[in-house]
């Protein structure tokens, strides 16, 4: 198998720095950090393989409709910054893709990796959920270990990998978000809520309440995403 480096010589857009991914960088980066864990037999991916992946109805916020154009603007944009390659298999009539986080974060651990993976995904959420959305990737014990997992992301060096988004400002509870596409809190449609301190109580029975719903509905979508692969596999 060979690997071929990167060759991209256009220039990144201005509207941010080059480090920084685009949101259609982050959603490929992190479709094939998921597919190396859940399905390493199908991985590296194909392109129309990742542009599936990339507009999946299920484990995904927001949901997109990338054309197949996008996808590989989005790959080559990974290339460029030293994030993806693609990948020449013997026997192999197309190119697949594989990214190469490891030349950005040497020594990220699977928790780790799992937790950004579910980031790049789905956007800014709890605790709970983050325990929840990444068990087919890498089981933590509870919660604490996954807030501790958190904190260790965020004081990484030369940056952060995480950060924390508090309660407040049409927040009801605290949120982690990753920092790849640089450090711009997402908006927030809710209304705020009236005057109660700036941050929920992290053991509140509204948090608790809100976190086994979110955890009931990403085990939903993952019981139905398993159900479309078994039938794909099955020509149904």
């Amino acid at each position: 198998m060979s690997e071929e480096p990167s060759d991209l010589a256009t220039e990144t857009s201005d509207a941010k720095p080059s480090s920084f991914l685009t949101f259609e960088e982050s959603r490929v980066l992190g479709c094939l950090l998921e597919k190396e864990a859940t399905t390493p037999d199908q991985y590296p991916l194909t392109f129309n393989s990742l542009h599936s992946a990339c507009n999946q109805s299920s484990n995904r916020e927001p949901v997109v409709d990338f054309g197949t154009d996008t996808v590989e603007e989005a790959m080559e944009g990974l290339r460029y910054k030293k994030l993806s390659i693609l990948v020449h298999q013997a026997g192999a009539r197309v190119p697949k893709c594989k990214h190469t986080l490891e030349n950005k974060y040497p020594y990220l651990t699977k928790g780790q990796q799992a937790i950004l993976c579910v980031l790049l995904l789905r956007g800014p959420q709890t605790v709970g959920e983050l325990r929840q959305r990444t068990e087919r990737m890498h089981a933590f014990a509870d919660l604490e270990r996954v807030q501790k997992v958190l904190e260790e992301m965020a004081a990484h060096t030369p940056e952060p990998i995480v950060r924390l988004i508090p309660a407040g400002g049409g927040r009801r509870v605290a949120t982690w978000m990753h920092t790849l596409c640089g450090d711009v809190v997402p908006a927030v449609s809710a209304p705020a809520e009236s005057a109660r301190g700036s941050e929920a109580p992290a053991a509140s029975w509204r948090t608790e309440m809100e976190e086994e719903i979110a955890s009931l509905k990403s085990e939903v979508s993952s019981l139905r995403d398993e159900l479309d692969s078994i039938k794909a596999n099955l020509g149904l």
